[in-house]
């Protein structure tokens, strides 16, 4: 039996380095396979609550052992892919989503890391606004010269669904700002339904014989995203401005002040939203909301905290997925008590085995949910979970709930031990747990050894390489691509894009098959010509490498805009060689992904799939960063002490005018900024000639003064 790895319930402080290397890689695969199932499927295989949990440990490894954090240290999505259905709409400012709290001593830290990314004293004033986090959807108002032109919801966070002529449905939402605006506003905020207006809506459901909606954010998802406009104009549907995009001027420069103004201006706004000093009064607030929550007559699901000051929010800037500047203190999650019936294996994309528990149906916070995860095997054994055990369920959103607690003294006396399958319940293969060869330890998972002959890989990797964040082939959704595989129409990526000539000599004959007209045939193949150019990052996403996820595909892209360039140096990767120490000096990459890179790219089926591929598909580079700022491209290393700037400041300064940060001085670094104390970089920039400048030479180059 494989040793046993550590349990994430471990206290951290009680890891040893390798250890705790270990449980990062485990918890990011993890992450990335949720983030997947969410974000590109539509189907969420853990609860908020869960997938919280996994972020917060994972944050609790990085903040004991720092040199595990990089920026592909957590999956950088921000939201869910775009809809088929509609028409795109890029966003000019992205639309990130927030980072979650849920404790008063959490609330206390991200209050701390604010100051301390600042640098401002403990004593120094500094203030917040307090509101309700609406649990709605999320969308972007596009006003020119005080007249909506467009609306969009978030999707990605970078490209979202045109709901323009949904949006103008809905009384809300002014067609024109009250007294005009600049040249362009984009307003931002949640589209909902109050509880009065969904209990009716889906009586009217009922009566109809339509199905009806499992809650308020459902309902207005789903009225918003309608091709009839007049059928959302039927729907309920509210909205309250909190934010804003893309803006020619501000009318305040608080947080606060821009709220009220989009009050004057004619937009809805939480009453709730309040101005806090302190931690303690931030605190209070969210207990007073938390009480009133019952009766305000809408869903939220906690309290949006946001520095006040907009010059400090640009000074604070955003992590990949979130600003700094602001977070989400979220109530604590719902629960109630079933029956597990059954445990189900999932197989995955990576050939994870994941159980799924099927539960006796039950309402948890007004939805009736029926499946929950398990996890893993270790967590099945952690808390000894059983077929017919009476179990406690908690769920935080409208996902796949968790079980929390096993209800011993109701444990029927027939009930065994789950026995987790050795064997990959699709293909038959071989299941097992990879062992680490630094740590000695087993993995979490559980994956199929059975990769070029299991069903359930091939076609969770079809899925993938099409989905939206990745060739985003519209018209080849996941029922398409299963059939389509059944039918033995598409059994590798590069079918698809041969699948229209082999239509044409009659090999497929799509048109003669149930479900697939003229029109919907016409439209697959014009979508799939649509992709036969895409950009190169987009490109290695598709491929589906472990660790490569977006983020990783878009450093790999700007690192070889060349194609080929990437694939002669993964393939020449060797563990220890000097290609392979080259990665691991590309920001945010390190060895595992070095690693995963090797083994993918030296793998002689995976090279004849991506000359297949190439055959049909042209890779455009990266879209240039910054170019006009001259250290745009440039690999910069900050050291020593920066007196105008903290590190974290003048690192993300740099990013945003389109360099490269560098931890390490080699031969491949441009420039290096050095403060009092800098010692053993400076020498080494000195030895290798490197240009070398002060913190205000930096201020002066950068246009900054």
């Amino acid at each position: 039996m494989p040793p046993r790895s550590p349990k994430s319930s471990q206290p951290i402080e009680g890891l040893t380095p390798d250890e705790a290397r270990a449980e990062h890689l485990r918890l990011a695969a993890e992450i990335a396979e949720h983030d997947r199932h969410y974000y590109q499927e539509d189907a969420p295989a853990v609860s908020d609550a869960e997938y919280d949990a996994l972020r917060r440990r994972y944050d609790a490894l990085e903040a004991a052992f720092p040199e595990l954090a990089t920026p592909e240290s957590l999956s950088r999505k921000i939201g869910a892919a775009p809809a088929e259905k509609f028409a795109k709409v890029k966003h000019v400012v992205p639309m990130l989503s927030l980072g979650n709290v849920f404790s008063d001593e959490e609330v206390r830290e991200f209050v701390a890391r604010v100051r301390r990314f600042l640098g401002l004293s403990e004593d120094a004033p500094l203030a917040f606004t307090a509101e309700p986090k609406i649990d709605g959807l999320s969308c972007s108002l596009r006003y020119e010269h005080g007249r909506l032109v467009s609306a969009a919801t978030r999707g990605d966070g970078f490209e979202g669904e045109d709901v323009t002529a949904n949006i103008r449905t809905i009384d809300q939402i002014p067609a024109e700002l009250r007294g005009g605006f600049g040249p362009v506003l984009d307003v931002r905020g949640e589209v909902y339904m109050t509880h009065r207006d969904f209990a009716a809506l889906n009586e009217r459901q009922a009566a109809a014989q339509k199905q009806k909606f499992a809650n308020p954010r459902n309902a207005a998802a789903g009225s918003l995203r309608q091709l009839d406009p007049a059928v959302t104009a039927g729907r309920p549907l509210r909205f309250f401005a909190y934010a804003w995009g893309e803006a020619s001027e501000l009318p305040a420069k608080t947080q606060k002040g821009v709220i009220e103004a989009f009050s004057h201006l004619g937009f809805p706004v939480n009453p709730l939203t309040r101005i806090c000093a302190n931690v303690e009064e931030m605190l209070e607030h969210y207990r007073a909301i938390e009480a009133q929550r019952a009766t305000l007559g809408y869903d939220i699901d906690g309290v949006v905290y946001k520095v006040d000051d907009i010059a400090l929010q640009a000074r604070l800037g955003f992590v990949s997925r979130a600003p700094r500047w602001a977070v989400a203190h979220k109530f604590p999650a719902e629960q109630a008590t079933t029956i597990l019936r059954g445990i189900e294996i999932n197989v995955g994309r990576t050939g994870a085995l994941t159980p799924v528990a099927r539960l006796e149906p039950v309402t948890v916070g007004g939805v009736v949910v029926s499946n929950a995860t398990l996890h893993n095997e270790d967590e099945i054994e952690r808390k000894d979970v059983r077929v017919g055990d009476t179990v406690v369920v908690q769920r935080a959103g409208d996902v796949i709930p968790q079980i929390v607690e096993v209800r011993l003294d109701k444990r029927p006396p027939d009930a065994k031990p789950y026995e987790f399958p050795h064997v990959c319940p699709v293909c038959g293969s071989a299941a097992l747990r990879e062992i680490d060869e630094k740590t000695g330890e087993a993995d979490v998972v559980r994956r199929c050894t059975g990769s070029l002959v299991c069903a359930a890989q091939a076609v969770e990797r079809l899925k993938h390489f099409a989905s939206r964040n990745a060739m985003d082939i519209e018209g080849l959704g996941d029922k398409q691509i299963e059939y389509f595989y059944q039918e033995g129409l598409i059994k590798t990526a590069s079918d698809i894009f041969t699948l229209q000539a082999r239509d044409e000599a009659g090999l497929s004959r799509l048109k003669n098959r149930e479900g697939f007209g003229e029109t919907s045939v016409r439209n697959l193949f014009a979508a799939i010509d649509a992709r036969r150019r895409v950009p190169i990052n987009k490109f290695i996403y598709a491929l589906g490498v472990r660790h490569v996820g977006e983020t990783n595909a878009k450093r790999l892209a700007r690192h070889f805009p060349d194609f080929q360039q990437l694939r002669a140096a993964a393939s020449a990767a060797e563990p220890g060689g000097e290609a392979f120490a080259a990665f691991d000096e590309i920001d945010g990459l390190g060895p595992v992904v070095a690693e995963a890179l090797h083994d993918f790219f030296a793998e002689p089926h995976n090279e004849r799939e991506i000359d297949a591929l190439l055959e049909h598909v042209t890779l455009e580079p990266m879209p240039a960063v910054e170019s006009s700022s001259p250290v745009a491209g440039k690999t910069v290393v900050f050291t020593g002490s920066l007196e105008r700037l903290t590190r974290d400041e003048a690192k993300a300064q740099a990013e945003r005018f389109g360099a490269k940060i560098s931890g390490s001085v080699s031969k491949k670094t441009d420039l290096v900024v050095a403060g009092p104390g800098a010692g053993s970089k400076l020498t080494k920039a000195k030895e290798l000639g490197v240009e070398v400048i002060s913190e205000d030479e930096w201020f002066a180059l950068t246009g900054q003064g």
